[in-house]
C-alpha cells in the first residue's frame, strides 16, 4: 500500500481545527521528501471526508466515536465502535508500514495512534489548544512525543508525557506578509489606524451586535480604517442592526463590511488591532505577526477551550479578553478607544504577542517527525 522512502500516517478529524494542521504537516512532508508515502486517516462522518480528498492525499476511514462524560447507553456503542476502529487501524498500520504515525486531534486519533503504539511505531500527537482535548490527554501517556501550541497545555497532560513546544503551523501567505506590502496591496495609507474584526466564516452574532457602536464611532474618524466581516449568515442582519442603531446601513468609505474577506492575509498584515474569536489557528496567526487583539472566545467550543486560548495571551499582556457573556457594544468600544488613545500600550501588546509567536512551528514538527523516523533533520 505504501511507497516512497518515508511513509507517514496522519490522523485528524471532526473539525477544521484538527484537519488543517494535519494537511499543513502533510504538505510540509511532501516538500521535504518528494517521494514520501502519505496516508490520511479520518472518519466517514467528520469534515475530513469533504476537505481531504480534493487535496489528492490518499484517504482512508475507520470507525471512531467519543465517550460521553456522564453515564450513557451511547458509551457502550462508542466502546464497540472504538474496538472496531482499533482493529481496522492495526490492519492499516500493518499494511502501510509507516515510519511514524501522527495525530492532530479528534476521535479518530484514538484508534489510529494507539495502533501505532501497539505495533511499535513511533507516534507524535499535536495539541492545538491551551486546554487539551480528552483524546490527546489519554494518548499522551503512550505517544513518543506530544507537541503543543501553548506552553499552558503542558500541565494538563500526564507526568510521563514527552512534551515539546512547537506552536501551530501558519499558512505561508500569513508568514510572508509585511505591513508595508499589505498596505500597498490594499491601497491603505501608511499612517492610518487599521482595525480588523471577524467572527469566523459563519460569523458571530454577539460580535456583530457589539461592533455596531464601534462602526458608528469610526464613521467620524477619516484617519482610521475599519474592516468587519459579519460571516455569511450574519451579513443580512447587520445592515438592519446598523439602521436600528441610528446609523446608515451603507458604511462610509473608511469602513468596509463584508460577509467574508478572501484577502485575510493582507488585512492581517495591515492591521494595527484585531477583534476576533480565539481559535488556535487564529491565535497562531496573531502571534506570529505580533498583532495586539481583543479576544471574545466562542462560548460553545468543546470544554470552553477558546477561553483558555485567550487567557494564555491576556495573561502575558498580548491581548484583552472579553468573555462572550460580557461582550457589549459599550464595553467593546471602550476597549478599542482606550487602545487607540494609548499607542504605547498597543505597541507593548504587539511585542508580547510576537514573543509568543512560533514562525518555525511547521519546521519544528517536521524535524520531530524525521527524528522519530530515524531520518535526522535536514
Amino acid at each position: 500500500m505504501g511507497s516512497g522512502f518515508l511513509r507517514i500516517i496522519i490522523a485528524g478529524g471532526g473539525t477544521g481545527g484538527h484537519i488543517y494542521p494535519a494537511l499543513a504537516i502533510a504538505e510540509g512532508i511532501k516538500r521535504r521528501h518528494s517521494g514520501a508515502g502519505l496516508l490520511y486517516v479520518g472518519t466517514s462522518r467528520g469534515l475530513e471526508g469533504e476537505i481531504v480528498p480534493p487535496t489528492g492525499l490518499p484517504f482512508h476511514t475507520v470507525p471512531a466515536a467519543g465517550l460521553k462524560r456522564s453515564l450513557s447507553p451511547a458509551n457502550l456503542a462508542a466502546v464497540l465502535q472504538a474496538g472496531r476502529g482499533l482493529q481496522e487501524s492495526l490492519s492499516l498500520v500493518r499494511r502501510f508500514r509507516p515510519h511514524v504515525v501522527v495525530g492532530t486531534g479528534g476521535y479518530v486519533c484514538g484508534p489510529v495512534v494507539l495502533a501505532g503504539v501497539l505495533r511499535g511505531i513511533p507516534t507524535l500527537i499535536h495539541e492545538q489548544n491551551a486546554l487539551p482535548g480528552l483524546t490527546n490527554r489519554m494518548l499522551a501517556r503512550y505517544a513518543s512525543r506530544t507537541a503543543v501550541t501553548f506552553v499552558d497545555a503542558a500541565g494538563y497532560f500526564p507526568a510521563r508525557a514527552r512534551i515539546i513546544l512547537t506552536g501551530l503551523p501558519v499558512r505561508p501567505e500569513i508568514l510572508n506578509t509585511s505591513r508595508h506590502e499589505a498596505r500597498r496591496h490594499l491601497g491603505l495609507p501608511e499612517k492610518a489606524f487599521v482595525l480588523l474584526s471577524f467572527g469566523g466564516s459563519r460569523g458571530a452574532r454577539s460580535l456583530n451586535q457589539a461592533m455596531i457602536p464601534v462602526v458608528q464611532a469610526f464613521r467620524i474618524r477619516p484617519d482610521a480604517r475599519l474592516f468587519h466581516a459579519t460571516g455569511t449568515s450574519g451579513y443580512g442582519e447587520f445592515a438592519p442592526l446598523l439602521k436600528a442603531a441610528g446609523s446608515e446601513s451603507r458604511p462610509p468609505g473608511n469602513i468596509v463590511v463584508a460577509p467574508y474577506f478572501h484577502d485575510i492575509a493582507a488585512l492581517l498584515g495591515a492591521a494595527d488591532l484585531v477583534i476576533c474569536r480565539s481559535g488556535a489557528s487564529t491565535i497562531a496567526e496573531l502571534t506570529v505577526l505580533g498583532l495586539p487583539s481583543i479576544l471574545a472566545p466562542y462560548p460553545f467550543a468543546t470544554g470552553n477551550h477558546q477561553e483558555y486560548n485567550a487567557r494564555a495571551l491576556s495573561a502575558r499582556g498580548a491581548a484583552l479578553l472579553i468573555p462572550d457573556r460580557e461582550l457589549t457594544g459599550e464595553r467593546l468600544l471602550a476597549a478599542v478607544t482606550a487602545l487607540l488613545n494609548e499607542p504605547r500600550k498597543l505597541a507593548e501588546m504587539g511585542r508580547a504577542a510576537k514573543a509568543l509567536g512560533k514562525p518555525r512551528a511547521l519546521d519544528s514538527i517536521l524535524d520531530t517527525i524525521e527524528k522519530l523516523a530515524g531520518k535526522g533533520t535536514r
